[in-house]
């Protein structure tokens, strides 16, 4: 796993790994950085006799935004950083791996748990590695593509509703294996009949809701969201062009190309999806009728799934009436603010900083996308971000009362 995140960084140029085009888009060398930070300051320095940092004065550009452990550099400024040099982070990496080997082999359950816990962070950071090379290369004005790949594309089935019908639900994770703490305090809700849609929404779709003045009536929008909207260099989904010969967008896999109107729509804040659903006569879900429709109809984590393994690095055409997108492809935007569940254990200390004190002002997003590793997502998992983001690979999926 911690090869992975090396792998991502392949095709990119030296000058690529300290861009930092906005506040929000880290610096690939930082990623690998950080996730070696993460494993040397909570586990190496505090588990393993004797342990030796690489280097004290990395904790303040590789801390993130925990306050327990020290001052650090501002998250804006961290593309100002042109030294520690990429060797010399790639020999940290290597630092670290090799005295996790030795503190593994002391087989202590605390390390056991803590090391699973760093891995999915890693896993984490490897899906931003991905959204962050995007964005470094979807604004450079030659939009070189990561890597040249072709990718299927069919037209979808119609998109229908499937009847999801009222009642007592369980929400929260109640298994044995990982999970994050914001999925813990496992409850019940109450649940009216509702229909949930079939499919992600595509381009064409999207490209009819701009095409009706979608952006301009503001019957649709929140009053922050249309706000936000006319702001819009482009009012149309983050790394949409217009050219002369029409729309164009940028993928990882291509670069600059014509917008494919078969594939879902993705790059999509939650005031556009939210604009999108009241247009199109529907809603979001909210995030307990996302898990209990992706509990009815996908229960598994399907292997052949879009993945970042399977290495398209875009959201896909569903192939047929039972592919129904929820695992993979996007992470779908409900209408669930980001709280804690009842009875939230929120943990102590350091990794206590982890989840619990995001818990305002976010949005819940459900599902995974193209660039989560399959070993990491869950149909519990809740991932957050402001109602304004669109950088990572985010999507729509239409829910209607019945």
């Amino acid at each position: 796993m911690r090869e992975q995140s090396v792998y991502l960084c392949a095709p990119l140029q030296q000058e690529d790994y300290v861009v930092q085009p906005r506040a929000e888009v880290s610096p690939p060398k930082w990623h690998l950085g950080h996730s070696s930070w993460f494993f040397e300051n909570f586990l190496l320095a505090e588990y393993l006799p004797g342990y030796r940092r690489f280097d004290e004065r990395l904790n303040y550009f590789f801390n993130s935004y925990y306050e327990s452990q020290g001052p650090r550099i501002q998250r804006s400024q961290r593309g100002n950083m042109s030294r520690p040099g990429l060797k010399v982070i790639l020999d940290y990496r290597a630092h670290v791996d090799a005295a996790m080997q030795q503190l593994l082999g002391l087989r202590l359950p605390q390390v056991a748990t803590l090391t699973e816990l760093g891995l999915h962070h890693e896993q984490q950071h490897q899906e931003l590695l991905l959204t962050d090379i995007k964005y470094i290369f979807g604004t450079n004005p030659l939009y070189p593509p990561y890597r040249d790949l072709v990718i299927p594309t069919s037209p979808p089935p119609s998109l229908a509703y499937v009847s999801i019908p009222g009642g007592r639900y369980g929400i929260g994770h109640r298994s044995p294996g990982f999970c994050w703490d914001n999925e813990l305090g496992a409850h019940e809700v109450l649940l009216q009949d509702y229909g949930i849609a079939s499919r992600l929404v595509t381009n064409g779709e999207y490209l009819a809701f701009m095409a009706d003045g979608g952006y301009e009536r503001f019957e649709l929008w929140q009053m922050d969201g249309i706000e936000w909207a006319r702001g819009l260099a482009e009012q149309a989904p983050l790394y949409w062009y217009r050219t002369e010969a029409g729309w164009r967008h940028y993928t990882l896999h291509k670069g600059l190309e014509e917008i494919d109107p078969n594939l879902p729509v993705t790059h999509i804040s939650w005031y556009e999806a939210d604009a999108y659903a009241r247009w199109a006569g529907a809603r979001l879900a909210t995030e307990f009728e996302w898990e209990i429709a992706c509990n009815t109809l996908s229960p598994e984590v399907d292997p052949r799934g879009n993945w970042v393994e399977r290495e398209a690095y875009h959201p896909l055409a569903a192939t047929d009436t039972s592919d129904y997108q929820f695992l993979g492809h996007c992470w779908e935007w409900t209408n669930s603010a980001y709280l804690p569940y009842p009875r939230y254990p929120r943990p102590q200390g350091a990794l206590g900083e982890y989840n619990g004190k995001f818990m305002i002002n976010q949005m819940v997003l459900r599902g995974g996308s193209c660039a989560t590793p399959r070993s990491h997502i869950r149909s519990t998992y809740r991932n957050f971000f402001q109602p304004d983001k669109r950088w990572q690979f985010t999507g729509i999926r239409l829910a209607k009362d019945q």
